[in-house]
């Protein structure tokens, strides 16, 4: 298990974690590459961090809240259809 330690700051820009092509079958433009670390997964949650390069990928999440830090980003949903969410940094 993989907790984080009260009072003390992680440097997430930082974070010594190798970058993964995203699967071919994600890929709609582009050839993004991915990384992702777990900081907390204690309970019933998760904390990571989770960093896309520039390009579109397709990927289905449920029960998951993010915070954008830096770049931008589009939301499409299918089920249910709903309209479209732009993200920028500081978006939730």
């Amino acid at each position: 298990m993989t907790r984080l330690t009260s009072g003390v700051a992680t440097d997430a820009a930082h974070l010594p974690v190798p970058y993964e092509p995203v699967p071919r079958e994600k890929v709609v433009t582009g050839t993004p590459f991915t990384r992702y670390v777990d900081l907390d997964d204690g309970s019933d949650r998760k904390v990571g961090v989770w960093e896309h390069t520039p390009g579109v990928s397709r990927d289905v999440e449920a029960n998951e809240v993010f915070v954008v830090l830096a770049g931008d980003a589009r939301i499409e949903f299918e089920e249910p259809p709903l309209p479209p969410i732009e993200l920028r940094p500081g978006s939730v």
